[in-house]
């Protein structure tokens, strides 16, 4: 929701600051007074095409700053979170500074931002009728969400897409088959030939390290051979240590008996020694056995240490990844001799998943088409009312050729309308203008208010060259949006000004140099004696204000 508008120096206005409230707010005032000024400038903090025409004279730039209350849910919330942007789910400031050379900045919670960017938040708070470029109802991009949201075919549309996501995988897998399948026949002579090379070679996960290693020892096989020679001549020196160790033993042991424990932890602490020795001694013959010098033996490790990192380099691998490479192209090989049964599996299998899709998308169409008749049997039941009782609504449902299909179904959906009795309909952005046209998105938000979920829509002259009772029906229709929506409307009409729940009223003033535009924000005798003067015109009578309280009365709930 629009919380507040900072206008500096945009054409008429020199400084404005705004509030805004829930429910439906009005702006009226005379012809010329700047009415339409307040939605430039809007438009500005909305990411709008700047003009540097909006400047005001003599400034060096314009700028405006919006700020928006939306919660935690909210669709800018995602948005600002894929672009990085500081949000602290608190308000949501958007601001834009246009020089007075056309050129403009944009910026969101105070950070630089893209233009676009900006343009994107905007949509997604503010919906405007009748006075920006573009809106977003006229665009038949949004038109298939907006009837799935209004007929709720959350179930239909699940089904459908969960299809389409399986039908997608089948072809992928069957597509990838199929090139596998085309690279090796293309290729069968070299796979056969490398298959017949791996399995020959037959090359073992870990064997480069094992190798290396090896070849490392073999390489120092002598020194190694000989520095266990002579640690084994040391041990066997003389008694030998192990043989000293338990000679001292035996003197002790005769006699323990008489020494009470003094020499427990001595002889403790030499049978640990001796076995250790003795461990020792045999752990070193073992190694000398183990240890293999042979000249042959070193050739053998590094014909085959070499020949295996050969063999990598040629596949464009390491040697850990040439067991797997095997596995890969005996794969290959097999689907050649299979005849492609995996294929045809695939293909069945995709197949399968398409007639899936295309029932599940069936079943989507089906319920697209009870929602857009239900549709336009409202919609249609809101333009007579509306002064349109020669227009007739109709949802277009349309199916999509193969290639367009996606997860959200089948159909191209497109509201449509006809405004004369005989003509075919047409889509909405191409059948009215102005007021009219207007009257039409306003018939359109009305049914479509829970399926929408823009929170600020504005009007700008939605009852342009309409009075009486179909004025007073626009005023309704619009009191009804702002149950749940904040709306704004800029309004010619007391019929409709009396329907606000807040009313500003623009009016112009100048000085011996200067024209200003302003905005107030009138109490309820001010809104009595403004709605006279939409009745009256310049000359207010009593008559009028009676009138204007009338209008005033009757249109609280």
């Amino acid at each position: 929701m629009l919380r507040s508008l900072s206008i500096r120096d945009v054409v008429l206005i020199d400084r404005l600051e705004l509030e805004f409230h829930g429910g439906l707010g009005v702006l009226t005032g005379e012809t010329g007074a700047g009415k339409s000024i307040l939605l430039d400038a809007l438009g500005l903090a909305l990411g709008v095409r700047a003009e540097a025409r909006l400047v005001r004279h003599g400034a060096a730039q314009a700028s405006v700053t919006a700020e928006f209350d939306a919660g935690p849910d909210h669709p800018v919330r995602e948005i600002l979170l894929q672009h990085g942007i500081e949000d602290d789910g608190n308000a949501l400031l958007l601001r834009r500074v246009l020089s007075a050379d056309g050129r403009s900045r944009a910026f969101v919670n105070d950070q630089p931002v893209s233009v676009s960017l900006l343009r994107s938040l905007g949509d997604a708070l503010v919906e405007v009728h009748g006075q920006f470029e573009s809106q977003r109802l006229l665009d038949s991009s949004s038109h298939r969400g907006l009837l799935d949201a209004y007929g709720e075919t959350k179930s239909p549309l699940g089904g459908a897409a969960a299809a389409w996501e399986e039908w997608q995988r089948a072809a992928a897998a069957k597509k990838k088959a199929e090139a596998d399948l085309e690279a090796a026949q293309r290729d069968e002579d070299y796979l056969r030939h490398a298959v017949g090379e791996l399995s020959l070679f037959d090359p073992q996960a870990g064997e480069e390290e094992e190798l290396a290693s090896r070849r490392t020892v073999l390489m120092h096989g002598e020194k190694l051979m000989e520095a266990m020679n002579q640690a084994n001549e040391e041990m066997i020196s003389g008694r030998g240590v192990e043989e000293s160790l338990r000679g001292a033993l035996r003197h002790l042991e005769r006699v323990v008996d008489k020494a009470e424990g003094r020499l427990d932890d001595a002889i403790a602490a030499l049978e640990r020694a001796a076995a250790e020795a003795a461990e020792g001694a045999a752990l070193l013959n073992k190694a000398g056995a183990d240890l293999d010098s042979d000249q042959n033996s070193l050739e053998s490790v590094e014909e085959r240490l070499f020949a295996l990192r050969a063999l990598a380099r040629k596949h464009g691998t390491d040697c850990e990844a040439l067991p797997f490479l095997r596995r890969e192209l005996e794969t290959r090989v097999a689907a050649l001799e299979d005849g492609g049964a995996e294929l045809e599996d695939l293909k069945r299998r995709e197949k399968a998943s398409r007639a899936a899709y295309v029932e599940a998308g069936a079943a989507l169409t089906g319920a697209r088409q009870r929602a857009a008749t239900e549709l336009d049997k409202a919609l249609n039941g809101e333009l007579e009312p509306l002064k349109l009782g020669n227009a007739v609504f109709a949802t277009a449902l349309e199916p999509l050729a193969e290639s367009a299909w996606n997860a959200f179904g089948m159909d191209h959906v497109a509201f449509m309308a006809a405004t004369n009795p005989g003509t075919p309909p047409g889509p909405l952005k191409t059948i009215a203008s102005g007021g009219e046209l207007a009257r039409f998105m306003l018939a359109l938000k009305v049914v479509l208010a829970q399926a929408d979920p823009v929170p600020t829509i504005i009007f700008d002259e939605v009852d342009s060259g309409v009075g009486g009772a179909v004025a007073a029906a626009v005023g309704e229709r619009l009191a009804m949006l702002a149950s749940d929506f904040q709306v704004l409307v800029v309004t010619h009409s007391p019929q409709v000004a009396a329907r606000g729940r807040h009313h500003f009223k623009v009016s112009k003033s100048s000085n011996d140099t200067e024209t200003f535009t302003g905005v107030t924000l009138l109490s309820e005798d001010a809104r009595k004696e403004e709605i006279a003067r939409m009745l009256a015109g310049a000359g207010i009578t009593d008559e009028a204000r009676a009138a204007a309280g009338s209008l005033l009365g009757s249109a609280r709930p």
